[in-house]
Formats: structure tokens, sequence, C-alpha cells
């Protein structure tokens, strides 16, 4: 069966996802000095430049490997049935994921309160959003295929 709109739907999944390495979640200033969280690491910004105060490996191996399984499922055309398993999982990953980032945001100095959230806070919502929509072009395409067997 030719992907149609899923495959599109899970590509931007991936994308989204692997955005959240690279746009700030949340961001706070604090003793004039500006912090932000991005899926790498705890970053802060001074008079002496950008440095990175605590990295987070587990969760940069989390957040890329919530992508990689929106990205491999797009190959996995051939089984529908293990394609909406897999993005519905990859759907309970990433809500997981934005958990742990969130936990990870109340490392800022002086905690998260008066923080700003910034774009990358809105990305897992996305990424779960799109996931639901390629869900649903999956379901589509096996009304399809059932209806073009009744027919043979």
């Amino acid at each position: 069966m030719i992907q149609r709109i899923q495959t599109i739907w899970l590509f931007l999944a991936t994308l989204v996802t692997l955005l959240l390495l690279l746009i700030p979640i949340v961001t706070k200033q604090a003793n004039g000095t500006d912090y932000w969280i991005v899926a790498t690491g705890l970053y802060q910004k001074n008079q002496q430049g950008i440095t990175k105060m605590e990295s987070f490996l587990p969760l940069i191996i989390c957040t890329i490997a919530t992508s990689i399984i929106s990205l491999a499922n797009i190959f996995n055309y051939t089984n529908r049935k293990l394609q909406k398993k897999l993005a519905l999982i990859n759907i309970v990953f990433i809500v997981g994921l934005s958990f742990w980032i969130f936990q990870a945001a109340k490392k800022i100095p002086g905690g998260i309160d008066n923080a700003s959230y910034n774009l990358g806070a809105f990305f897992p919502l996305l990424a779960i959003i799109f996931l639901f929509l390629a869900v649903g072009g999956i379901s589509r395409d096996e009304k399809l295929v059932r209806s073009a067997d009744r027919l043979r």
C-alpha cells in the first residue's frame, strides 16, 4: 500500500521531537543571568558568555530514540497494525519525555517560578497531535484495504 498522509505526520513528529534538542523549552532570568533548558541540558548566559551548567545525556538519548521510532515507523507501511501500535507506544514515550523535561526544568536556579515557557515547551504536544493524525491515516488505510479485499 502506498503511504499517504501518515508519512507526512510521522515525519513531522520526528522533526518536532528532534527540535527539542535545539529550541529552548523554559527560560528564566535571575540575578542578571539568563538560564534556559533544552533537551541537551541547562545553559546560562552571563557577561562571560554562554556556558552549559548541566548535561542531560539520558534525556538526549530518549529524545533521539522517540524520534527514531517515528522515523522508522514510516517504513513499516507493509504492517499497518504494527505501525499503529508503534505510533501509540511512541505517544506514551513522548508523554513520559515531556514529564521528564519539565522535571529537569526544575533544576534552573530558583525553580520554574516566574519562568517563561518557550516554543519548545509545546513541541511534545505537537508531536502527540501529529502521531494521533498518523494513527487516523493508518486506520483509513486499513479500511481501504479491507474494502478492496471485499470487492475481490
